[in-house]
């Protein structure tokens, strides 16, 4: 029951961070409120740093279920996987603004230029690629079965992620996004 609660709280906090993501519902606050970008993104992001938190609190509860046992092997792709995909996320991250990407300067009725550079020449979502990788190492490396739900939630959660993220960067970008999608795979490269 724990692992159910475990994913049901998953389940919860990718809905709410696609919901805050799109477009629309940052323009229904804008319209209510009257606030800018900015502070939606510092009340999203508070909002999302505590509920992560307690997904990760509520982990530390269950009780340690070991389903992968521990080697060598296990150990050694553990930290090849998380590695990588740290490696992944920073780079893709140095090539966004900070405070861009935290909304800090960003105005709804401004279009901000789309990277396509570096990794984003490569792969379409390297942040996406990067976490899969790290969540893969992490599995590897704890071997416990809260290690396996956070990381099947992840898996399930960016395919659908990716899809309602590029149905808004079509409408944002129109046909320079359309273009970057058939010449750049969204995950993998060379696939």
């Amino acid at each position: 029951m724990d692992y159910l609660f475990l994913a049901l709280s998953w389940a919860l906090f990718y809905t709410l961070h696609s919901g805050f993501a799109g477009l629309k519902l940052k323009k229904i606050f804008r319209g209510k409120t009257g606030m800018t970008i900015k502070w939606y993104r510092l009340i999203y992001s508070i909002i999302s740093s505590l509920f992560f938190l307690g997904i990760l609190f509520q982990s530390a509860l269950i009780p340690t279920c070991q389903i992968l046992s521990k080697g060598s092997i296990t150990e050694y792709l553990a930290y090849v996987f998380a590695g990588f995909g740290t490696i992944i996320m920073v780079k893709s991250t140095k090539q966004i603004s900070l405070s861009r990407f935290l909304g800090i300067f960003s105005r709804l009725d401004q279009i901000d230029e789309l990277v396509v550079s570096g990794l984003y020449s490569k792969i379409r979502h390297p942040l996406y690629a990067g976490l899969l990788l790290t969540f893969i190492g992490y599995f590897l490396f704890a071997g416990t079965a809260a290690a396996a739900v956070h990381l099947i939630c992840l898996a399930l959660y960016v395919p659908i992620r990716i899809y309602f993220e590029e149905e808004s960067l079509v409408a944002y970008y129109g046909q320079f996004y359309k273009e970057y999608q058939e010449k750049v795979p969204p995950f993998f490269p060379w696939i």
